[in-house]
């Protein structure tokens, strides 16, 4: 959404694909968390049936409503179901139509740019009133580094990829930072609501309105981030937001359990979700090379040096310094149950980690899941002797190594 925009100007974000993991939730609890802030919102009902849709659909009257299929992940208007649908949005006129969209979304996956092939399972559709604005406008919150604090991102180009604005218009973005203790004042956000061009007294005074309370939320709640794409300025002078993204921080699980309890693991990787209950850092990848290290610097060396040698990692995995054999048997089960592996790489610097855990957590897994993938182990610093030794004994077809670039070499060569 963001990730190139700092070349528009001072704006951040820090976006990783590896190890820190941001709770996303779907966008129709994101109109009710603004609901209850006060932020004006088309207005929405969630359905889990084509019962509940037909319901639904009979509260917006004449004038119809919009049916959005509810999947974690961008381009859903564009997106295509497994049963042949074409597109996750659409313009229902009737009560009947909308049950009918939804028999075809609920229960399918749906496949978009982001979902990859596999595609994401629609459990809910939203049903949306029809408010078609005059203008549109971009509005996020989020924290950024340069600032070294929060700041509100704006656009009078909304409801378009606000990279590509980025990139074509720089100007078109305006940032504001944020004082985290007392947030934007009343008078920041009418000279924001200003610049961006609301014509009305009436829209300035609403729209920030909106941009003080969206800050409220960020700072209430944790989040990492909040995208209002569009914005919109109704014909009649009022400001809605029409679409919204969140972001929450999991360091804050503790303290924001209303927010957390809204999260669904049918969204996310399966081998992700059985990963985080044994606090092990895993992401899934799509190739043929497991990998199981500890630390994520030398998990992201060992992936780096199986590419420079032709290979494709099907995983990161940080099995972390306080692993024990039970979690490593538990990190092989995770890799084996990818028939895309055809090799594992183990690759540990024992500093916290002790070698010898890895090494009993390895013979245990090798043995109680009849391993029949080549196994390639790289173990240097404490233990190492006794992990090796344990190896040696073992009696399993485990390959030892002891230089990086020989190990990654065999293991894409194993692979192949």
């Amino acid at each position: 959404m963001l990730a190139s925009l700092r070349k528009a100007g001072s704006l951040a974000r820090a976006v990783s694909a590896g190890q820190r993991r941001f709770l996303s939730i779907h966008e129709y609890q994101s109109v009710n968390l603004l609901n209850s802030y006060g932020i004006p919102t088309p207005k929405s009902i969630a359905a889990k049936t084509p019962e509940e849709a037909l319901e639904a659909a009979k509260q917006f009257g004449s004038t119809g409503c919009v049916i959005k299929a509810q999947v974690l992940a961008g381009g859903r208007g564009k997106g295509h179901f497994d049963n042949g649908l074409q597109g996750g949005v659409h313009v229902v006129q009737t009560p009947e139509q909308a049950k009918e969209y939804a028999s075809k979304m609920i229960g399918a996956k749906l496949i978009t740019k982001q979902t990859g092939a596999a595609g994401r399972i629609c459990n809910a559709v939203m049903l949306a009133e029809r408010r078609d604005p005059s203008h549109e406008y971009y509005v996020a919150v989020l924290n950024d580094r340069n600032v070294g604090g929060p700041v509100l991102v704006a656009s009078s180009q909304g409801g378009m990829n606000i990279e590509e604005v980025a990139a074509k218009d720089p100007n078109a973005i305006i940032t504001v930072p944020i004082d985290f203790e007392n947030g934007l004042s009343k008078v920041e956000a009418l000279d924001l609501a200003k610049k961006l061009g609301f014509k009305s007294e009436g829209a300035q005074s609403e729209a920030a309105d909106i941009f003080m309370r969206l800050y409220k939320i960020f700072k209430d709640k944790d989040a990492t981030q909040i995208e209002i794409n569009p914005m919109g300025e109704t014909a009649d002078g009022h400001v809605l937001c029409m679409d919204a993204k969140f972001g929450f921080d999991d360091n804050a699980e503790f303290r924001q359990k209303d927010i957390f309890a809204l999260r669904d693991i049918t969204q996310e990787e399966p081998s992700e979700v059985e990963a985080q209950k044994y606090n092990l850092n895993f992401i899934k990848l799509d190739g043929s090379i497991g990998c199981l290290v500890n630390g994520a610097g030398l998990a992201m060396a060992t992936m780096d040096v199986l590419a420079l040698h032709g290979g494709n990692p099907a995983n990161f995995l940080d099995v972390g310094g306080g692993a024990t054999p039970e979690t490593v048997k538990k990190a092989f089960e995770i890799l084996v149950a990818d028939p895309k592996v055809k090799s594992i790489f183990i690759n540990i610097f024992g500093g916290i980690m002790r070698c010898d855990y890895i090494a009993e957590g390895v013979i245990n897994a090798a043995k109680e899941l009849s391993l029949q993938v080549p196994l390639i182990v790289r173990l240097k610093g404490t233990k190492e002797p006794e992990a090796k030794e344990m190896i040696r004994k073992s009696g399993l077809k485990i390959i030892p190594f002891d230089d990086l670039d020989e190990a990654a070499q065999n293991a894409v060569k194993l692979a192949a």
